[in-house]
């Protein structure tokens, strides 16, 4: 117990003293400085962060929990990533740099409106601040609760109690990095934990595959492994599978496109880059990072299954019971501030983007247009305050709805593709009107509202129960309703954009926020990880299932 408790102090100890040295002297009274670190982000810190922030205790837990469940092709979250990160480094970083933005809705507010940028900060900081916060906290809370047995750790004896322990802690060092250091605070603490985190995935493999291997070594569990469920090693999910191939062309790739190419909390860090050559290969190194992701986010989910299957093991829990099962006591306190970082860099990352688009957006544009440096980065630390609190006090609510991530990571695609569709229209297009982003967005929340919750009919359950038929999920497989969902807003903005289009071509200014000059091996670069990505593909491949 005291060393499980010693190593964990001693490396989160560690991040924090290192990430206080790092930053120490950086510039942290100018919104350039808090919101953007300055624009002096090098290649290696937006990569740490990049990857941190997108892994927390949902991803380890939930990814691994559906491979668990439905076999390799899953991966596609992970592996496809790769793809849409080169798109990113390619197209869209160049865009955003080139306009010197903060924020995504900034960028939306030059190539439309005040209006528009208005909607999309609302809907970003709505999300964000009542939604992702909360669950980051209480994902988080309670997969690392089951991993690690803190009850006997901490003792406290109640799940209720051990919830709040931890959200608490997290609240307050989240709170302490995103309001006080600012975004180079959060890149470089990113960056620190996630080289613990690679390492911590990757000891779970290695001990995981040895328990298969029952001691005989990793590749003789590698062999028993594949041996035993041949058929789910298979890259391509049939029909009925969770990811169905045919919906990598739709609702998925588009979801991963706005994950990676304009979700707010993820690119921010991206806006800090000191050059488009730094952001390009931080951006880069980052999809060459996610092809290492089925390592530790998909493998052991598939260990898990091989080991416990049979014993009733649930899915979600698969993940937490091999951890406890096969890491060597003298690990668990490193696992642990391991866990904890990867909690934080969601909660910190999400936090610093949420005061981003509320001082840029709302203080700054509306409320007092102004205000000094000082005052609008004093805006942000308090609005991040009072959100932090209020995340803290809604996280632990959360208790025992265990749908409840699942249930709103589907409704995280009623905001995803309205605003991905508006983006995409603005980036490639020159006379489409503010009006036709506006009205596209509208019509999006409407059909996702209609095909989330409007019935269109019955069917009966596995009990023989009849229950309410919709459109998405039961009419149409879910990913693909995204799509068309998607095909329906861009049609709309350009048919818009036929009879009251912009009198004028809209020009992209360049406002020389950075050097534009991009990395001379970018593209090379982007088509290797794209060929990786088809060999992985083609390697797993059996086409049968289609």
């Amino acid at each position: 117990m005291n060393l499980t408790i010693g190593s964990f102090l001693v490396f989160t100890a560690l991040v924090g003293l290192l990430t206080w040295f790092l930053t120490r002297k950086d510039d942290h009274g100018s919104s350039v400085g808090y919101f953007l670190g300055g624009r002096s982000l090098a290649f290696p810190f937006i990569a740490g962060s990049l990857l941190l922030t997108n892994l927390s205790t949902e991803q380890l837990v939930g990814l691994n929990g559906a491979a668990f469940k439905h076999g390799l092709h899953v991966m596609v979250w992970e592996v496809g990533a790769v793809i849409t990160l080169v798109m990113m480094a390619l197209y869209f970083l160049p865009k955003f740099l080139r306009s010197g933005v903060a924020t995504v809705p900034q960028y939306l507010g030059i190539r439309y409106d005040g209006q528009v940028r208005a909607i999309v900060d609302a809907v970003f900081l709505l999300a964000y601040a009542l939604i992702l916060l909360p669950i980051v906290l209480y994902s988080g809370a309670k997969g690392l609760a089951s991993m690690l047995d803190l009850s006997a750790l901490t003792g406290i004896e109640s799940e209720s109690g051990v919830i709040w322990f931890v959200v608490i802690l997290i609240g307050v060092i989240g709170s302490v990095y995103a309001l006080f250091g600012g975004l180079r605070t959060v890149a470089v603490s990113d960056t620190l934990n996630g080289a613990g985190l690679l390492v911590g995935g990757m000891l779970i493999t290695y001990f995981g595959l040895q328990a298969v291997g029952d001691g005989a070594g990793v590749m003789k569990g590698v062999e028993i492994l594949k041996s035993a469920d041949p058929e789910r090693f298979n890259s391509i999910g049939g029909p009925k599978a969770e990811v169905p191939f045919s919906t990598i062309f739709t609702g998925v790739m588009l979801l991963n496109l706005f994950y990676w190419c304009t979700n707010q909390q993820i690119i921010q860090r991206t806006f800090g880059a000191s050059s488009l050559s730094e952001g390009q290969k931080g951006v880069l190194l980052t999809g060459g990072l996610k092809l290492l992701g089925p390592l530790y986010l998909v493998i052991p989910g598939m260990i898990a299954y091989h080991l416990y299957a049979s014993s009733g093991v649930k899915a979600d829990d698969a993940y937490g019971h091999l951890v406890k099962s096969v890491l060597p006591p003298h690990l668990t306190g490193f696992f642990a501030a391991v866990m904890v970082g990867a909690i934080l860099s969601s909660f910190n990352s999400a936090l610093n983007s949420t005061c981003t688009i509320f001082s840029l957006g709302f203080y700054k544009g509306m409320i007092n247009k102004e205000a000094s440096e000082r005052q609008v980065v004093a805006s942000g630390r308090w609005f991040g305050l009072g959100i932090a609190v209020v995340s803290v006090l809604i996280a632990p609510q959360l208790l025992g709805q265990d749908s409840l991530f699942g249930y709103l990571q589907k409704m995280n695609a009623i905001y995803f593709i309205p605003l991905f569709a508006v983006i995409i229209v603005g980036m490639t297009t020159k006379r489409v009107p503010a009006l036709a982003a506006k009205v596209g967005m509208a019509v999006g929340f409407a059909l996702f509202f209609i095909g989330y919750f409007v019935p269109v009919g019955t069917k009966l359950n596995d009990s023989g129960e009849e229950v309410a038929r919709y459109m998405s999920g039961d009419w149409m497989n879910g990913f693909h309703f995204i799509g068309l969902v998607f095909a329906i807003i861009v049609v709309i903005m350009l048919v818009i954009s036929l009879f009251k289009g912009r009198d004028t071509d809209f020009v992209q200014e360049d406002v020389k926020a950075v050097d534009m000059t991009p990395w001379k091996h970018g593209k090379l670069v982007g088509a290797i990880l794209t060929v990786i990505v088809v060999i992985i593909y083609g390697v797993f491949a059996d086409f049968s299932v289609l």
